[in-house]
Order: C-alpha cells, then structure tokens, then sequence
C-alpha cells in the first residue's frame, strides 16, 4: 500500500467498511435466528461473528463520528 490517499477518500473507505460491517452483521444475526431450532453449534458460531463485526461497526462509527454514541447494525443509535 504505496498510494497516498486524501482525507475524502480516507472517509469514503472508513464508511463503505462501516456499510459492510452492518450488513454482515446483519446477515449473521438473520442466520443465528435461522439456525437456533436446527443446529444450535452453527447459531453461536453465528452470533460470536456477528458480535465481531458489531465491534467493527463500533469502532468505524467512532472513528466517522467520535462521541456520537454506538450504532446498531440497523442505524439506530443505542443508549448507553
């Protein structure tokens, strides 16, 4: 990684990465519900990635908007 980047494109990169976060997180959490009844294994394994990308929207989020308080995958701000 030898590219120079400006500080637009450094934020463009940090929000489509907090876009995907989100939808991963999302997709995960869908298929932990999906699997709960069926294969309980394959719904924690689910739910402990969903967690880790939780972490990266977190992180991601903070770094768009610092003090803003956490996101939800869905967009909406939690209170802590």
């Amino acid at each position: 990684m030898t590219d120079v980047v400006d500080a637009d494109e450094l934020l463009r990169r940090i929000r489509r990465g907090r876009e995907h976060a989100a939808q991963e997180e999302r997709a995960l959490r869908e298929r932990a519900l999906s699997l709960a009844a069926t294969d309980p294994e394959g719904a924690r394994e689910a739910t402990d990635r969903a967690r880790a990308y939780e972490v990266v929207l977190r992180v991601l989020e903070e770094i768009v908007s610092p003090g803003g308080g956490p996101v939800r995958a869905d967009g909406v701000k939690q209170v802590t």
